[in-house]
């Protein structure tokens, strides 16, 4: 037996277990926790947590504010992954390297940025004031939160996909007439369509469970502005962890569910690409 050849492979065991124990301990462990937590009085008390009123409406604005993120993500990311993918133009590497900000910075920090230009004292905030349209600690202003945050996935997949699409559909369609707008909407986004929905599966999964940056600009309303994570966070301060856990179970499941399903839709070339 070749030693050299058995010591890659006790290498390569030693790693494989590790990396599978910092999995179990810091992934799999903390989920487990809140089925303990969750389940402890029974699934009866589990269910009433969930049925709660105030659940029930953080819920529904949770889902309702991920799919408008989405929406507008799927707008504003697509056009910007085109635009970042087929030109050159000045400040383009600028803009590139923004677009990742979101990713790099508290999202604590985004929502008090974006808190101080909407809020009742930014000057966006007092132009808007003075003609009675409030955008923070309202839903605008959580929409507003979650599209900032969610923004570099949407860009990030459909650019990979484009990245791997040929120019030659977009040249032909230009040589025959067509205007760049028809260029975009008519060849452009049927070629990069799985981009698109891998982009709207990260962006609603992330937004399901945004904190940081709209316990800045929601206010944490209860009936107005109060996501499921806003809600789990008031639950567990008020000592009420199994009506927290309730919900932090719902939300993880959800992604979970989100994220295996984009696995099963995307084909093998759109999941090398992204």
């Amino acid at each position: 037996m070749n030693p050299a050849r058995n010591m890659d492979s006790l290498v390569l065991g030693a790693t494989f277990a590790a990396a599978l124990g910092l999995f179990f301990l810091l992934i799999l462990l903390p989920l487990v926790s809140l089925n303990q937590y969750a389940v402890r009085e029974g699934i009866g008390v589990f269910w009433d947590r969930l049925k709660n009123h105030d659940a029930v409406g953080a819920l529904r604005l949770t889902a309702l504010v991920a799919l408008a993120a989405t929406a507008v993500n799927a707008v504003i990311g697509t056009t910007m992954a085109f635009l970042l993918t087929r030109y050159r133009f000045p400040g383009r590497k600028v803009i590139n390297a923004l677009v990742d900000i979101p990713l790099a910075i508290p999202t604590v920090v985004t929502g008090f940025a974006l808190l101080l230009m909407y809020g009742p004292l930014g000057p966006v905030g007092r132009f808007l004031g003075e003609r009675n349209i409030q955008v923070m600690f309202s839903f605008p202003g959580l929409l507003l939160g979650h599209v900032f945050v969610t923004f570099p996935f949407m860009v990030r997949a459909v650019g990979a996909v484009l990245e791997s699409v040929p120019r030659s559909g977009e040249d032909a369609a230009r040589t025959l007439g067509a205007k760049e707008w028809q260029v975009f909407a008519f060849v452009t986004i049927p070629a990069v369509k799985e981009g698109i929905i891998a982009g709207a599966f990260l962006t609603f999964s992330r937004s399901l469970g945004e904190f940081g940056a709209s316990i800045m600009v929601s206010g944490n309303l209860v009936g107005r502005t109060q996501t499921g994570p806003l809600y789990i966070f008031s639950r567990f301060n008020t000592g009420d962890v199994e009506g927290a856990a309730a919900i932090a179970i719902l939300l993880a499941l959800a992604s979970f569910l989100i994220l295996l399903l984009l696995q099963l839709v995307q084909s093998p070339t759109a999941r090398r690409a992204a």
